[in-house]
């Protein structure tokens, strides 16, 4: 405690001095324009918002996931401009006038893309909560052309975690995709 007491007398006055009066000060806010799913929006953002938060919170796009919020566990990613993103680790002011497509945007009406079929086909998933970025992450995968044999599915997937370890379902699924496009 003396430590804790010693570093508080230590601090500089200004910090210890009550807010102006004037009410509560307001965060600043920044356009943005971003084209999620085919559609343009545009909307005032805290530049300090993720894309992850953006899309949950603003758009209402509750699809994408927030697992860790560091970036580690690939449950909240997208496609951005044509490459997968972790979207918790990066800023909506940083992708104005980017593309995005989530989880939401893959489905044609009610035609699966096709790697959700295999994931469904295939057993791709067991609770579910990692599989929007899991299929994300696969579309960009098949993309990239790094899906052309089992342990090359599972390197470039290797950022995306399975907490119910549905690995094999997964690496099936992905590979029967990439097999059909």
């Amino acid at each position: 405690m003396a430590g804790g007491a010693a570093s508080l007398a230590a601090a500089p006055a200004a910090i210890a001095q009550p807010a102006p009066s004037g009410g509560p000060a307001t965060a600043p806010t920044a356009r943005v324009r971003l084209v999620v799913n085919g559609s343009e929006r545009e909307f005032e953002v805290d530049p300090r918002q993720s894309v992850l938060d953006v899309l949950r919170e603003t758009l209402d796009l509750t699809g994408t996931k927030k697992g860790c919020n560091q970036g580690a566990c690939g449950a909240c990613t997208v496609i951005i401009n044509g490459r997968r993103v972790t979207s918790c680790l990066t800023l909506a002011v940083m992708h104005d006038g980017a593309e995005i497509t989530t989880i939401e945007g893959l489905a044609r009406g009610d035609e699966l893309h096709p790697l959700q079929a295999a994931f469904i086909e295939h057993d791709g998933f067991q609770c579910g909560f990692c599989t929007p970025g899991q299929i994300m992450s696969g579309v960009a995968c098949i993309a990239e052309g790094h899906a052309t044999s089992p342990d090359e599915i599972q390197f470039w997937m290797s950022g995306n975690i399975c907490r119910c370890a549905a690995y094999p379902g997964i690496v099936a699924a992905v590979a029967d995709a990439a097999g059909r496009t």
